[in-house]
């Protein structure tokens, strides 16, 4: 009996492992597959000093934008966000290209992403994304995720996740995009 109850455990173990790593795979090949010659898509969403815009409005003068998607409650997207700010004036002034941080945080707690920027000290354009518009409208599942937009509007690369480093392949994807 022992046996018995053995076998159906390390095959559901076994059938679970497959289903697990299928699924990545998915969502992998889901990630590459929103940036083919995708454009920023029209949404209404707020500045931090409560206007309101159109997200087809953003742009860098012809230079590349990276586009985040972060909120205050997100460990890993505050800290890709620190990570970012210790090299951010020096990306800028080799490559020119700007980062737009556009945050979740739903109505509640939208009043809180003002003073917590100001507390981190970041230097980056922070939209207000509170009833997820924009974010549905870029298929982002799970913050943080970024996009690389070139100077035409045209989303050319995205990442979901946050690990140490990936600031590093991020910087890289924007000197490729420039030619450097």
């Amino acid at each position: 009996m022992h046996f018995a109850l053995r076998l159906p455990v390390t095959f559901l173990y076994k059938a679970m492992k497959h289903i697990v790593i299928v699924l990545l795979a998915m969502f992998a090949l889901q990630a590459t597959a929103q940036t083919g010659n995708r454009t920023i898509p029209s949404v209404q969403v707020k500045k931090l000093d409560g206007t309101t815009f159109d997200t087809k409005e953003l742009n860098n003068g012809g230079k590349p934008m990276i586009i985040n998607f972060w909120a205050t409650w997100c460990a890993p997207c505050v800290k890709e966000l620190n990570t970012i700010a210790e090299e951010y004036a020096e990306w800028q002034k080799e490559t020119g290209v700007i980062l737009i941080a556009v945050s979740i945080d739903d109505a509640r707690n939208m009043a809180k992403v003002g003073p917590f920027v100001d507390g981190k000290g970041w230097e980056y354009e922070i939209i207000l994304d509170p009833n997820s518009d924009f974010r549905r409208a870029m298929g982002v599942n799970n913050p943080p995720m970024t996009f690389l937009v070139d100077g035409n509007g045209n989303i050319v690369w995205s990442h979901n996740s946050y690990a140490p480093g990936d600031e590093d392949e991020l910087y890289e994807q924007v000197k490729k995009l420039l030619g450097k």
